[in-house]
């Protein structure tokens, strides 16, 4: 403590000498203000926060906001301590978010160049800290979101739309504006800055998480988003940005894509504008159709585009993949699954399943007992590599395995046409063709 003390005085000394040219900046009781600044920034550096709170409480008093920043973002941790430390006196805790929140609004109004990072870090204190009142919340996320814009914290966007699903069931505002809340954070969201891939993926799992809540909440059913949606298609046909709105919002919508309004959204969209985005909807649109030709063509031009990410393309080409594979078109369905686990990536697991499942449903006839039972070879190992790549996989993989293995050759069956275990093998069939080797039932 000695030392602690020693430390304390040497620091107000050297800002005492500084006092003449600190009167601005420290305010009008500038030496009071540089003393319990340096004793709480010590005491704060020791992690004894109750000394420094002291302390800190002081130099809030007594200095102007301007005399430090520091003093406000340690203001923000020790409020932290206090309401952690407090967690059983509601009525204390309920005015410590309240002082906390307060800190925040004083940092930006003192440090605009500091906003971002002050008004983001007060939407995930408000999320943390005030459980039972979705009012207050909400209108504190909107404020922060107008403000900020898609410099907003993704996560808030989120606790935002969740806000406004619990204020819309308790009769507090409309469905109109909770799918206004949900079109302005999904377009927002979109435009999120993202530094790196990490960040990128992070923001597309909150995007999806985001669409999610909004469907499970069952404001927006179909037919409420037609009565919405089709006066202002009518009045805004060559609005783009209407219009890629509306097709946006019937498609994440469940059963809502068969309709007119849906079929003339997305055909003005593909016109204003020829993009992956316009031809990937109208894939949508007749894939839900069963126009498997246009629906194909689509997606193909959607994938080619140089304008879609590497993220996008993987998606994409799973997307049709897994599409060709339910239509029965094979051979499409493993050359789309193949560039998607080229892509690598989360999805690579899922189309090395798929691509197992396809190989496991091809029909090899006209062959010898071996060449027509190969397949079953390649089918396992894309499922091995599967589970191996995505763990949740390993049971449907591990009983898909127990089926093919089934028809795998007898011992003796496979020495009859001169191939043995281990041996290498390359299986043509259905248009496909893949490197393998013999297996037999044991």
């Amino acid at each position: 403590m000695k030392k602690l003390s020693l430390v304390i005085l040497t620091l107000v000394m050297m800002f005492a000498g500084q006092n003449v040219f600190a009167q601005g900046k420290y305010g009008a009781d500038s030496a009071n203000c540089i003393k319990f600044l340096s004793y709480y920034k010590e005491y704060y550096k020791q992690k004894d926060y109750e000394d420094a709170l002291r302390n800190w409480r002081k130099a809030y008093n007594v200095c102007p906001p301007t005399a430090n920043q520091t003093m406000l973002i340690d203001g923000t941790s020790l409020m932290r301590y206090l309401i952690k430390k407090n967690k059983t006196n509601p009525v204390y805790v309920k005015a410590l978010v309240d002082s906390l929140l307060t800190i925040h609004d004083v940092r930006v109004a003192n440090y605009p160049k500091y906003a971002v990072s002050a008004l983001n870090n007060k939407g995930l204190d408000m999320s943390n800290y005030i459980k039972d009142d979705p009012k207050r919340v909400y209108a504190g996320y909107n404020e922060i979101i107008e403000t900020l814009a898609e410099q907003t914290k993704p996560q808030l966007f989120l606790f935002d739309q969740k806000a406004a699903i619990d204020l819309y069931n308790n009769g507090v505002i409309s469905a109109d504006e909770v799918i206004s809340v949900f079109e302005r954070n999904s377009a927002l969201l979109d435009k999120a800055p993202a530094g790196s891939d990490i960040v990128k993926e992070q923001n597309a799992k909150i995007k999806t998480d985001l669409e999610n809540l909004f469907i499970g909440s069952k404001v927006a059913d179909c037919d409420k988003l037609l009565q919405l949606y089709e006066p202002r298609f009518e009045s805004s046909k060559d609005n783009l940005d209407m219009v890629t709105k509306i097709v946006k919002m019937l498609s994440i919508t469940e059963d809502c894509q068969d309709n007119a309004l849906y079929l003339n959204a997305v055909t003005s969209m593909y016109k204003l504008d020829p993009s992956y985005k316009s031809a990937y909807f109208l894939y949508k649109l007749h894939s839900s159709r069963g126009n498997k030709e246009d629906a194909i063509r689509y997606m193909e031009e959607a994938i080619a585009s140089e304008d879609s990410d590497a993220a996008t393309d993987a998606g994409y080409n799973y997307e049709l993949a897994t599409f060709c594979f339910k239509n029965g078109m094979l051979g499409k369905a493993y050359s789309h699954a193949s560039k998607t686990i080229d892509f690598g990536g989360e999805l690579a697991g899922k189309a090395m399943f798929l691509a197992g499942q396809i190989w496991g449903s091809v029909a090899c006839p006209g062959g010898d007992e071996i060449s027509s039972r190969a397949h079953f070879w390649v089918a396992v190992d894309f499922l091995n590599k599967a589970k191996a790549a995505d763990a949740s996989l390993a049971d449907e993989a591990n009983r898909l395995i127990a089926s093919y293995a089934k028809y795998f050759p007898q011992t003796a069956e496979a020495f009859m046409y001169n191939v043995q275990d281990g041996q290498s093998y390359t299986v043509s069939c259905g248009g496909m063709t893949a490197a393998t080797h013999v297996r037999t039932q044991k």
